[in-house]
């Protein structure tokens, strides 16, 4: 209790307007009420969102429901139905699908109330399996209906609850067996519970309790790649080591693997605080497959299986950030997408950006859903709304903001002269020697061969990410037999050729 009662002071000190005179490891930067009390802030005016809150090219957004105080976790019904659970309130709330297509649910009733900070939602052979804070419970569900019947059974009942992180998110695996995540209870500490931060699993009726992977500080959003049946999750860095330190993480999590908490931060860089003399559990622990930045809070992720999308997304996943606070200059507050290339490379890019701006902030994202409806659905807890994200249009495209994607850098800028003019040539060669031109240029083109034009790619990629799509390109391109230094001079010379 001591330490909870200090570290509130400080928060609340910082938060107050001293932020500039304390050490930048105790930096408090955050909208103060919704961090420490979790009170809702006003769905910002259309004008304001039309302005502020931004997507890519071909893509609009618009509000699909507000009102939802504490809006976290979503779950689609079989019938397109939304559920969304709402911890404080102690509810699971149950959005009607939008059947008249005016961008908003057709109606909205409370499913379950009274309790215990329900958060993760799971549909799994005609039960709603819901994670409270100390307890898995799951009641009869039928979908045709969306209604529940019957008491509620807590199929799991003395998981530990509270601490610093109290959510607990589950989800039904390809193998039918459920997961759960038990966040630490601190912010780096001996746990004595050896249950938390970890990523537990169990039989459908509860039994069979193991704990399936350790290290785990917050995971708070996991998934399974459809294409390799790879479980990732997302997981919070520690706080007060400075602004950039730790980086948030996204690991491939496997039975038994040990991600390095308390011991270790990102790559296997020793805690400060308790790494000392545990070099031989360090080097036992699995690095990240990918760092987000410090602080910026990865919550509910979900690999995207529709065929609709336009190939740049086909497979990836899309990422809520839901926004620091332990930061001088406030990150994170988006939702980003992440992209695999061929030999298990990861490149981020911004999928929802503008909900914070100069240090404003009107939105925290939290989860995202792929809808019945090929839609991405996101919810902020900061506003309590679900925004819907379309692809071409759709219900409320009306109200979309601007899909003008922020100002890039030159991708090529910081290659010296030299070496920049010495990659392009050896690029230039490559395209040649594969024939790239009868796929790239009209007049170059073989015969019955559907031209698909090179232009602007520096506005989509830097090196890197070009790097990751030749690894791994979009079908009916060939994956070519390349060394990295080729694909690197390939990427350079398209990137100089089709700025």
């Amino acid at each position: 209790m001591r330490r909870m009662v200090i570290g509130l002071a400080a928060v609340v000190a910082s938060g107050v307007g001293a932020c500039a005179l304390w050490p930048e490891r105790l930096a408090v930067n955050a909208p103060l009420m919704h961090s420490l009390y979790g009170w809702n802030a006003s769905l910002p005016e259309a004008s304001t969102l039309r302005k502020r809150v931004q997507v890519p090219d071909g893509f609009s957004i618009a509000v699909y429901a507000g009102g939802l105080g504490n809006a976290r976790f979503l779950r689609f019904t079989p019938t397109g139905d939304l559920l969304v659970s709402r911890p404080r309130q102690g509810a699971v709330t149950l959005l009607g699908r939008d059947a008249d297509g005016d961008g908003a649910p057709d109606g909205r009733r409370d499913l379950l109330t009274g309790l215990n900070r329900p958060h993760g939602l799971d549909l799994h052979d005609g039960w709603l399996y819901v994670g409270e804070t100390d307890a898995v419970l799951r009641v009869r569900f039928d979908a045709d209906a969306g209604s529940v019947s019957g008491e509620p059974e807590r199929v799991v009942r003395d998981l530990p609850g509270g601490g610093n992180h109290w959510t607990r998110t589950l989800r039904f695996g390809p193998d039918g067996g459920l997961y759960v995540n038990v966040g630490s209870s601190c912010n780096v500490c001996i746990e004595e519970d050896e249950r938390r931060a970890t990523l537990m699993r169990f039989e459908p009726d509860g039994s069979g309790g193991e704990i399936y992977a350790s290290g785990l500080r917050n995971t708070v959003g996991f998934d399974w790649r459809p294409e390799t049946g790879e479980l990732f999750g997302t997981d919070n860095g520690r706080d007060l080591l400075g602004d950039d330190v730790p980086p948030c993480e996204l690991n491939r999590i496997v039975r038994g693997g040990f991600y390095g908490w308390p011991y270790a931060n990102g790559n296997r860089v020793p805690d400060p605080d308790l790494g000392e003399g545990r070099a031989a559990r360090i080097r036992e622990s699995l690095p990240p497959a990918h760092a987000f930045g410090a602080h910026t809070a990865p919550l509910g992720i979900t690999f995207l299986r529709g065929a609709h999308w336009p190939p740049a997304y086909r497979g990836a996943a899309i990422v809520a950030l839901h926004g620091s606070w332990n930061r001088t200059q406030k990150s994170g507050y988006q939702v980003v997408s992440l992209h695999w290339g061929g030999r298990g490379t990861i490149s981020e890019r911004s999928f929802v950006w503008g909900f914070e701006h100069d240090e404003d902030v009107i939105g925290r994202p939290v989860d995202v859903a792929e809808g019945p409806d090929g839609a991405i659905y996101v919810s902020d807890d900061y506003t309590g709304a679900i925004y819907r994200v379309a692809h071409g249009g759709g219900p409320g495209s009306a109200t979309a903001p601007s899909a003008e994607a922020p100002a890039r850098k030159d991708p090529l800028a910081g290659i010296p002269p030299a070496v920049l003019e010495q990659r392009v040539q050896r690029g230039r060669a490559l395209y040649e020697r594969y024939f790239c031109a009868q796929c790239h240029e009209g007049i170059r083109a073989a015969e019955g061969v559907i031209v698909v034009p090179l232009q602007q790619l520096g506005s989509r990629y830097g090196v890197d990410d070009l790097v990751a799509f030749l690894e791994a390109p979009t079908p009916p391109m060939p994956a070519l037999d390349l060394a990295d230094e080729e694909q690197r001079d390939l990427a350079v010379y398209l990137l100089s050729a089709y700025p």
